[in-house]
């Protein structure tokens, strides 16, 4: 059952409008407003073939690897393993992926795509390369490259600033059950 999700406010706008309403907002605020965006396109797209947007970061990871534990799925898709263990049932029941214990090791379960599960990247791919073409309509080949590098560059220096605190013992809070 596909949930309808509210248009955001913003839909159908002009660049020129958005740039308008954006232009005090920082680029980690621009950023997780496109990676919403790029979300919901996809969601969109993939709901046609009764997949989740969170079974597709599953079967991306296992398109590439196959027989990875939960554990390791779960470092992959950066989510926690309660999660994983929830996806990868849903996805156990719709024939996707199957979970089996190797030799010497009983409680380890691994995952390992169906031929059904296989077969969705034929499908299922297309549909994610047509998001990000949507997105990057009316952008050169040339801007799009110098983009990739800059978000690639973002990506690593976070990753260092994460490393160098966790380094001097400080970790991201968990987001849930952690509090008050």
């Amino acid at each position: 059952m596909n949930r309808i999700v509210p248009k955001p406010e913003t839909a159908g706008r002009s660049r020129e409008d958005l740039a308008d309403l954006y232009r005090d907002e920082r680029v980690a605020h621009l950023t997780r407003l496109c990676a919403r965006g790029f979300n919901r396109s996809l969601t969109r797209l993939l709901a046609e073939n009764d997949i989740s947007f969170g079974q597709w970061v599953f079967l991306r990871i296992l398109w590439k690897q196959e027989g990875l534990t939960q554990r390791e799925l779960s470092a992959r898709a950066n989510l926690t393993e309660p999660t994983v263990h929830t996806a990868l049932a849903k996805m156990e029941a719709q024939g996707i992926v199957t979970r089996r214990t190797e030799e010497g090791n009983r409680r380890k379960q691994h995952v390992y795509l169906t031929e059904r599960g296989r077969a969705l990247k034929s499908v299922l791919e297309p549909l994610a390369v047509e998001a990000n073409e949507t997105a990057l309509r009316g952008i050169a080949p040339e801007s799009r490259e110098q983009l990739r590098s800059m978000l690639l560059h973002i990506l690593s220096n976070l990753e260092r600033d994460e490393a160098e605190a966790e380094a001097r013992g400080q970790r991201v809070p968990p987001t849930r059950g952690g509090g008050v």
